[in-house]
């Protein structure tokens, strides 16, 4: 199952983001695809914001993995784009980040080659250049389009929820 999200400015990636943060559940992997600059970070960090993360949110390009604590719940940002291998995932031991009190968002979760525990969500955000008549996100780029696709049951229910509480926003 799989939907998008078209995201005209930052108003609607941070609409799409508090209505993420409202469905998404504890044990959760999502995985964001999109060249670079086309939004990964901004959305990962306002879906941080919405679930309640008061500190700053940083990208972890250079850091690999920033970790946040919500109570008990562990949520992990992870930029995968300087991995040279697949091997990196192991030897960093990232597969040791996932447990049931755990959320977790990869950026370029396919140079980890399928080796990331069973991902949920996959989010591909394209820059939409077709010059349809929408608001960029800001005066030098296009708009965005996110597209989910759930990968697992879990998943699906999820974007189930996140399509029904959409529909008044992104219709």
């Amino acid at each position: 199952m799989q939907n998008s999200f078209i995201l005209k400015d930052i108003v609607a990636t941070q609409k799409l983001a508090k209505l993420i943060a409202r469905v998404i559940v504890p044990d959760f992997v999502v995985a964001l695809n999109g060249e670079l600059g086309a939004g990964k970070t901004a959305l990962v960090k306002e879906i941080l914001y919405a679930l309640g993360v008061r500190a700053t949110v940083k990208s972890p390009t250079f850091t690999i993995v920033e970790a946040y604590n919500i109570g008990d719940l562990a949520i992990y940002h992870f930029d995968l784009y300087r991995f040279n291998s697949p091997d990196e995932w192991f030897h960093s031991g990232f597969d040791e980040y996932f447990t049931a009190k755990s959320i977790s968002f990869i950026e370029w979760a396919d140079k980890a080659n399928k080796l990331i525990p069973a991902i949920d969500w996959q989010i591909n955000i394209e820059i939409d250049s077709s010059g349809n008549d929408i608001t960029p996100i800001d005066c030098n780029q296009d708009n965005r389009i996110a597209w989910i696709e759930s990968k697992s049951k879990k998943g699906e229910q999820c974007l189930k929820q996140l399509i029904n509480s959409a529909a008044k926003l992104f219709s």
